[in-house]
């Protein structure tokens, strides 16, 4: 899908909205952007006032031997190039300083926008695209941000003082210099039309490099496992190429344009000595204005060149604007509403009333929304999406242990993603309390329920930071009680380091059956009032499971839980058990209420004692 929205992407005439919005990134140092404009400016009067210095010099000491005169003029000169430096100096730190603070601002904008989408996000954003995003794509900014803005208007000003001189000095020889520049702006307006679509498909194939590498890692085992390793590189070596070609067809247009800019740019200069040189043989101009002029022509066409060069390096910034842009104007966001319910502590009953869900569409209508609480229990009508939840209704008790079963792709999982808010619904309501979670802050309601997945992900780091996630505020009895009564203690306590080990990233240096056990002890560690397990001790030995057990039947004793398995025997003596089939709520009650009405239930325990009868 990434792929598909990068090769859709067109040309859009937005250049000057996405210039406005990269530079309100520079609106907090607008003080220093101030100074640093006041600094170039300077600077950019400084620089012509060169030539005219080297005239005066010439034409009334040099010529007239006016050997005091020489001598402070010269001074005078020494003491521009100086201050020129200085400003110069003092220009490029203070906009390389600015730019770097306004990229770390949105660097941080981009990264904050990711980090409140909803899980709907992310199932259409590979992770390689957004890592682009932040890292490539912001940096294609970081030119703009700095120097770009500033230096833009310091060479223009610096034109203007050029253009200036020159017509104080003589206008037939400024016209002559001007005469090149609609060859110059044919050239640049050309390469204009080529650049943006080229660093647009370069972007493109950067992304799709950074989503192959970042899926393929990953996913390395199962490359290996299945002798994939030569199919997979000679689609590396595809998207390589096709980046490869990217970056040298740029070049070869930056190449071409360069040598254009000089060729104008020396035609310019030809034309300056031609006709200023006649003009000197007939004494119309002295030696030392010809002698400006052709330093003038030089420095005129070094802005220009400084700008066309500021302007590629704005076609870059452009493409990775265009995408970083989109991404913060893509929100799946869960939205929270202004004034929240505060939560201290849950009772822990929980509701789901009327519950229909699709993965399909983020979007609810405002009918949708009106009949919230009301009974919804009619068919969907034709386009309605693809509901992986159907008018679900159930209702969990405060300590009650709930078990959701049901063959894959039952909705047992969706159950606790709506639950948790990972997703909001479509229709109905889900209850906390009594209250609507669309009523709690999406913090509040997360903070009170602790959630063990199937498939752990561990951060690189240590086992102390992983329980605790870097909350400094968790006393260290509590994580050790915690690690005790789910029995991880004995393993932990036997790294190396114990709670200090490197577990490295996903952690890698333990086992499953151990990671399994660290997210345990993470969840209890903040003392839930609701604990959800979701197929948490599928992948644990016998041995594992039972301690796990024993602790589970202790731990759930004063907290509601919410348990999803596929093995029945783990959830027999729940409170209730909820079975879910094709994403509709077909039966409820204890283990031995749903034996004796002998339906759904009953035909998924046999089929599983068979099979175990069968493996024993």
């Amino acid at each position: 899908m990434a792929e598909t929205k990068e090769t859709d992407e067109k040309p859009r005439p937005l250049d000057a909205r996405l210039l406005w919005r990269i530079i309100y990134f520079l609106k907090p140092y607008r003080v220093w952007v101030s100074v640093a404009f006041v600094t170039v400016i300077a600077a950019a009067f400084l620089g012509p006032l060169r030539p005219k210095i080297v005239q005066v010099a010439i034409d009334d000491y040099i010529v007239k031997g006016d050997l005091p005169g020489l001598t402070r003029i010269c001074v005078i000169l020494v003491v521009i190039l100086i201050g020129e430096g200085v400003l110069s100096f003092i220009n490029g730190y203070l906009t390389q300083w600015i730019g770097q603070q306004a990229i770390y601002d949105l660097r941080n904008r981009v990264y904050k926008h990711i980090l409140r989408q909803s899980l709907r996000f992310f199932n259409t954003n590979p992770i390689g695209r957004l890592i682009t995003r932040v890292t490539s794509d912001v940096e294609a900014l970081s030119n703009v941000l700095s120097a770009g803005v500033v230096t833009i208007l310091g060479d223009l000003f610096r034109l203007v003082f050029i253009a200036w001189f020159m017509f104080s000095l003589n206008w037939v020889l400024a016209l002559v210099t001007l005469a090149v520049l609609p060859l110059m702006i044919r050239v640049t307006f050309w390469f204009r039309s080529v650049v943006r679509d080229q660093y647009r498909e370069t972007r493109k194939q950067v992304a799709r490099l950074n989503s192959f590498m970042q899926e393929h890692i990953s996913g390395m085992s199962i490359v290996q496992l299945f002798g994939r390793e030569q199919d997979e590189y000679e689609k590396f070596i595809d998207i390589n190429n096709d980046h490869r070609s990217a970056q040298i067809k740029t070049i070869f247009y930056f190449a071409l344009f360069w040598p254009a800019i000089d060729l104008v740019g020396s035609i310019a200069l030809g034309l300056v000595i031609w006709v200023g040189g006649m003009r000197a043989l007939g004494s119309h101009i002295s030696v030392g204005v010809l002698i400006a002029f052709i330093q003038y022509a030089r420095q005129f066409f070094e802005p220009i060149r400084n700008l066309s060069d500021q302007y590629n390096t704005l076609q870059s910034a452009m493409a990775g604007a265009e995408r970083i842009f989109d991404l913060l104007d893509e929100d799946e966001s869960i939205k929270e509403k202004d004034v929240t319910v505060p939560i201290d502590r849950l009772s822990g009953s929980i509701e789901f009333r009327n519950v229909w869900f699709s993965y399909g569409s983020a979007k609810e209508s405002a009918d949708d929304r009106a009949v919230d609480g009301a009974t919804q229990t009619g068919e969907p009508e034709a386009g309605e999406p693809n509901w992986v939840l159907r008018d679900v209704s159930f209702r969990v008790e405060p300590g009650q242990t709930a078990a959701i079963v049901g063959a894959t792709g039952a909705g047992k999982t969706t159950i606790i993603s709506l639950l948790l808010r990972f997703y909001d619904i479509q229709k109905g309501q889900i209850l906390v309390d009594g209250v609507d979670i669309r009523d709690y802050s999406l913090s509040g309601l997360r903070s009170h329920i602790g959630l063990v997945l199937q498939d752990v992900f561990l951060f690189s780091g240590t086992v102390h930071r992983n329980l605790t996630l870097g909350d400094d505020a968790i006393p260290k009895e509590r994580i050790l009680e915690a690690a005790r009564q789910i029995g991880a203690d004995r393993f932990i306590e036997r790294l190396p380091d114990g709670y200090d080990q490197d577990v490295r990233e996903r952690g890698v240096t333990l086992s499953y059956g151990q990671r399994q056990m660290l997210s345990f002890v993470r969840a209890l560690v903040y003392n839930p009032e609701v604990l959800v397990l979701d197929e948490a001790t599928s992948s644990v030995d016998t041995e594992t499971e039972e301690a796990i057990q024993d602790a589970l039947s202790k731990l759930v004793s004063n907290r509601t839980s919410i348990v999803i398995a596929h093995r029945l025997s783990t959830v027999q003596h729940a409170d209730q058990i909820l079975v879910m089939h094709r994403g509709q709520l077909r039966e409820s009650g204890t283990h031995q209420e749903l034996i004796a009405m002998d339906g759904l239930y009953r035909r998924l325990y046999e089929l599983q004692y068979r099979d175990q009868q069968t493996l024993a």
